[in-house]
């Protein structure tokens, strides 16, 4: 039988190592794929961390799940976690799930999850471009008839198709490459409705606050009638 509690425990410990894990493999990735012709030190290096960090991946989600008390809810909870272990690609998304598990970003209430949600949705709109356009380079620099052949212009067209604008002059010619450009337009037609609805969110609980806001001395002081006004005899009374 699992241990909730323990397992807890383990996240917190395990938090900050996560986030310097994904972000270590970010590095590795990127100079794994950017770096054209580096020297076989440098190559052995990459390698070395990236087996590194996948086996720490593995490990986490090994006595997580070892310690889940309900393994398929915690399954079901923690898709990315599973995917970071299969799939390279979905390793730096393993900083969302780390980002989450800090003190200062968990609670219930409502600025806490706005916060929560503003922190890791501006995390993961750059990430989602960043490893997208790097994996996209890597796929489509050296395919037959593609137009992408360095990584400004996968960032470019990353940037365009996210924001669903498609202009056409980057496009991908590869079946990978054209996966990846429609998981990259469904992740910005959730990204633009979660920030509109952070945003209308936030402007509700702010005017909610406002209306419940007692006056201020100010406003008392404009309400109530003036010394002079007071001590002035009506016309019709002399």
């Amino acid at each position: 039988m699992g241990d909730d509690a323990k397992r807890e425990r383990w996240e917190r410990v395990t938090a900050w190592p996560g986030i310097g894990a994904s972000v270590v493999f970010i590095v590795a990735y990127s100079v794994n794929i950017l770096a054209t012709d580096p020297p076989s030190a440098v190559h052995a290096v990459v390698v070395t961390v990236l087996i590194v960090v996948w086996a720490f991946f593995l490990v986490d989600y090994v006595v997580r799940i070892t310690l889940a008390a309900h393994k398929w809810r915690f399954v079901r909870a923690n898709v990315v976690d599973l995917l970071s272990v299969l799939f390279p690609i979905a390793r730096p998304f393993r900083l969302l799930g780390s980002l989450q598990r800090i003190p200062v970003l968990r609670g219930n209430s409502a600025a806490h999850l706005r916060r929560r949600i503003l922190i890791i949705a501006a995390t993961f709109v750059v990430m989602f471009i960043y490893v997208i356009a790097l994996t996209e380079y890597q796929i489509e620099r050296y395919a037959p008839g593609s137009n992408i052949h360095s990584f400004g212009d996968a960032v470019w067209w990353a940037c365009v198709t996210m924001a669903t604008v498609g202009y056409g002059d980057y496009y991908p010619v590869t079946v990978p490459g054209r996966i990846l450009a429609v998981v990259l337009m469904i992740g910005g037609i959730a990204i633009v409705g979660t920030a509109s609805a952070t945003i209308v969110s936030y402007l509700n609980e702010h005017t909610q606050h406002l209306r419940h806001q007692p006056p201020s001395d100010e406003g008392r002081r404009l309400d109530l009638p003036r010394e002079d006004d007071a001590r002035e005899t009506p016309k019709g009374d002399e």
